[in-house]
């Protein structure tokens, strides 16, 4: 049996969903850098690999009805799943969000300045979600379901090079891009913590910025760990049918 230190982050989230809020906790990012073990991602981050294995093992015996099967989703399930749960949330939530955000950097720039900087990394990852996730309902997620259909039919094709290869980088490249911008502002606002004397939009504008990089981390990993690999293998194998 393999010690857990010894999986990738990408396959402890996969195998066992509940595992996500001990990932959060300790800022181990298990989308854009799931590939990376346990141990490896503890080793850069300076963490203990027997603590964090030890809260990992101890949410695993979780009740298994509230994990969803995600690894036995099909293509148009996944997506369906991704666009009912994470494209909508995205959608509705980013321009109250940057409304929010809005108020308390006019209000509170001058004594909290990083909050001025949170608001135009946020404006920078609102400019490009939108666009990112037209990409993906339009372009990406129709060739999936093309090529599944395909799949299904045991039909062998011949598709434009890059049929599936080249959106994929493209939404991996920005999935990156856009962790790496919530990154910066998990540091900026410690963690995600607002000051003792936060009004209540300052403080409702912290709890939906660290709401948001969570969804946006499952968001993440079902397309980079799930959806888009199958999609890959599934399109291997029309290629090669007789």
């Amino acid at each position: 049996m393999i010690n857990i230190a010894e999986k990738t982050l990408a396959s402890i989230v996969t195998e066992k969903h509940q595992t996500v809020p001990v990932l959060e906790k300790y800022n181990l990012d298990f989308c854009c850098k799931g590939r990376r073990t346990l141990a490896e991602a503890c080793t850069e981050k300076g963490l203990s690999v027997e603590t964090v294995s030890n809260e990992l093992q101890q949410v695993s015996g979780i009740d298994e009805k509230s994990q969803l099967p995600f690894t036995e989703m099909n293509a148009e399930q996944l997506i369906n799943y991704i666009l009912i749960y994470h494209h909508f949330y995205v959608k509705q939530s980013m321009p109250i969000m940057f409304s929010h955000l809005q108020k308390v950097a006019a209000k509170h720039g001058g004594r909290f300045p990083y909050m001025l900087t949170v608001l135009n990394l946020f404006a920078e990852v609102m400019n490009e979600m939108t666009p990112h996730m037209q990409k993906e309902e339009q372009v990406l997620f129709p060739r999936i379901k093309q090529v599944e259909a395909f799949f299904n039919q045991h039909k062998a094709t011949i598709l434009p090079e890059g049929f599936i290869s080249i959106p994929v980088s493209m939404m991996e490249t920005e999935h990156e891009h856009a962790g790496r911008i919530m990154d910066d502002i998990r540091q900026l606002t410690n963690n995600y913590t607002a000051p003792e004397e936060a009004c209540t939009t300052f403080k409702i504008s912290i709890a939906e910025l660290k709401e948001f990089e969570e969804d946006l981390h499952k968001h993440v990993h079902l397309e980079n760990n799930l959806l888009f690999p199958l999609a890959k293998k599934m399109l291997q194998r029309i290629i090669t049918m007789n």
